[in-house]
């Protein structure tokens, strides 16, 4: 087993082209990977404005409202609207998509996996979790979104919007004080 501690506070902040925000890459396979080369990706965004979605041709996206009043995603003329904190909402990346903001700015989860490459599954988690077995996640990332949480087995503490990477066998226990995700990933590991 492998597991990587990504701490938020050493994450640097990268500015949208359109200046509607700012991104935080928390992880992505292959690590270092550009935009156009991911298996899957996962992010922070601190959104300050409304505006059209970047398109990414062949990616499929689940993204989860973390703090603000919300938003209305109009993905191919079809709203929705995401503003109750924690619910994750999936939609494809290549859909033209349009946001409006419910009242001023917000953070949110950003998960996209390229398709025939990976595929993740985004769960929300309180409490004690066990952590799915490598055989249903080849890579599992773990990310505080709210209060703090303890990788029991390697009694690791992780703090708010820390995360931490598994990879290969692992037989861990998560103690959520407050909320994680759980991103589990088919197909590329991280090393892909």
């Amino acid at each position: 087993m492998t597991v990587r501690v990504l701490r938020a506070g050493e994450r640097p902040a990268a500015p949208w082209k359109n200046g509607g925000g700012l991104t935080r890459e928390i992880a992505a396979a292959p690590e270092g990977a550009d935009m156009a080369g991911f298996a899957w990706r996962v992010s922070l965004a601190d959104v300050a404005r409304g505006g059209p979605f970047s398109r990414f041709e062949g990616v499929d996206r689940v993204i989860t409202l973390v703090e603000g009043p919300g938003m209305v995603l109009a993905v191919d003329g079809s709203p929705h609207t995401v503003a109750e904190p924690y619910v994750p909402f999936a939609f494809p990346g290549d859909a033209a998509t349009d946001c409006r903001l419910l009242g001023g700015p917000l953070v949110d989860f950003n998960v996209m996996t390229r398709r025939g490459r990976a595929g993740a599954r985004v769960e929300i988690v309180r409490g004690r979790t066990a952590l799915p077995a490598a055989s249903e996640a080849p890579a599992l990332l773990v990310v505080v979104l709210e209060g703090s949480a303890v990788l029991e087995g390697a009694g690791t503490d992780l703090g708010r919007l820390d995360a931490a990477l598994f990879t290969g066998a692992r037989d861990e226990a998560l103690a959520v004080e407050g909320v994680a995700a759980l991103v589990a990933f088919t197909g590329a590991t991280e090393e892909s």
